[in-house]
């Protein structure tokens, strides 16, 4: 008689191997983590600082997809006020953060200062005017702005042409734009002779060689100081507001031209 025999550690290992085979196999078949979306509102004039900023950002964490869309800052908050499904809303006014926060609108105590504007008088790079005298001289057919009603920029603007005396001479020649970015292409287009438009956007790196510029002194127009708020709360919006404040995101908006406040 042939009696078979089967080793010891045969048995009682088997059991763990199939254990290990299973695990593996569950691992293999589990879905991978789905990425993080942000929806993004924010003002024209940040429309090429963002674009480094959220390069720079998914670099460090490429789990988090960013969306951005770019208007104008009293269009955006009317937007959110109807319930316009933005995760964040960087404003060029930090005013319009503050009324979201004290209607119950955002998450609380989200509100934050990440930079101060700047305005500046453009014009393309072949026109004869002087950007440094181009609100006075009389070759001045056309001057654009953004529409001061929903605009920040728009309202500097108005307020630096009141400031230096020019606001009769002017205000017949002036042409509105949507948003700061618009209102540039209606220089660039040739709809304006010049246009007062965000520093950030003179300084962009499409856009410097293009045209010429002379900074407005700040004391002409109302400190643009430009906040923000996290409308959503997630892990994904405070990872960016942290990263928009901090050295890196600073660093960015100081080469646009912002002035960026003390920490």
């Amino acid at each position: 008689m042939i009696t078979s025999f089967i080793p010891y550690h045969s048995t009682q290992q088997n059991p763990f191997r199939t254990l290990l085979v299973l695990a593996v196999i569950c691992l293999s078949c589990a879905k991978p983590p789905q990425p993080q979306k942000l929806k993004i509102a924010a003002a024209s004039d940040l429309n090429f600082a963002m674009q480094d900023i959220t390069t720079r950002f998914r670099a460090s964490h490429p789990a988090v997809q960013l969306d951005v869309a770019y208007g104008s800052s009293g269009n955006f908050f009317a937007q959110i006020g109807n319930r316009a499904p933005f995760d964040i809303f960087l404003s060029a006014d930090v005013e319009y953060p503050r009324k979201l926060a004290a209607a119950g609108i955002g998450a609380g105590n989200s509100v934050f200062t990440y930079a101060v504007g700047k305005v500046v008088v453009w014009v393309p790079l072949a026109s004869p005017l002087d950007p440094a005298t181009a609100l006075r001289d009389p070759r001045l057919k056309h001057l654009a702005i953004a529409n001061p009603q929903h605009a920040p920029y728009g309202r500097a603007a108005q307020a630096a042409v009141k400031s230096l005396g020019l606001n009769q001479v002017l205000e017949p020649k002036l042409v509105l734009g949507e948003n700061i970015s618009q209102t540039l292409q209606f220089v660039e287009s040739g709809a304006a002779d010049a246009g007062i438009v965000a520093l950030s956007l003179a300084l962009a790196p499409p856009v410097r060689p293009r045209g010429r510029y002379w900074e407005i002194p700040a004391d002409s127009y109302p400190r643009l100081e430009q906040g923000g708020i996290i409308l959503k709360d997630s892990s994904a919006a405070r990872d960016f507001r942290d990263f928009l404040v901090s050295g890196s995101g600073r660093r960015v908006l100081r080469q646009y031209g912002f002035f960026v406040p003390a920490e």
